[in-house]
């Protein structure tokens, strides 16, 4: 097994149902997927910028007073690497989910990076945004 192999194997299970926790209104799962140590940070989606996991938590928090149900959840794989202790994915996430009562269906592309810590994969930096209008995802 390659080293982007046994990352991806121990890493996106955990993520990915980290994802769908939050997005049932859990923040939990997620805490425990990211590192706590800085550097940490948070870009694009419902935030421009967070540093630190104080600010990046909090976010999280946020985001799961919004959320109450998971409707649909697909990870497109786009790109991954991983060498020594940090490794990255780059991919899309597609969602239906009930934010402040509301059914909401998005793409978002999102960028991940990641440091090994204590033997353990931890997420430092997200930066999630919309695809371009005029940019159809495939």
């Amino acid at each position: 097994m390659t080293e982007v192999e046994e990352f991806l194997d121990e890493m996106l299970p955990r993520q990915l149902a980290a994802e769908h926790a939050l997005c049932g209104g859990d923040d939990g799962p997620r805490a425990l997927t990211w590192s706590q140590r800085d550097p940490v940070t948070l870009f694009g989606g419902a935030v421009l910028l967070r540093r630190g996991w104080g600010e990046v938590s909090a976010v999280f928090r946020w985001l799961a007073g919004r959320l109450t149900e998971l409707r649909a959840y697909d990870f497109e794989l786009v790109a991954a690497g991983a060498s020594g202790d940090l490794a990255y994915t780059v991919g899309f996430e597609h969602k239906t989910l009930v934010a402040d009562g509301e059914e909401s269906t998005y793409t978002l592309r999102v960028t991940h990076v990641y440091r090994r810590e204590d033997g353990q994969w931890r997420i430092v930096h997200r930066h999630g945004d919309r695809p371009p209008a005029d940019v159809v995802p495939r």
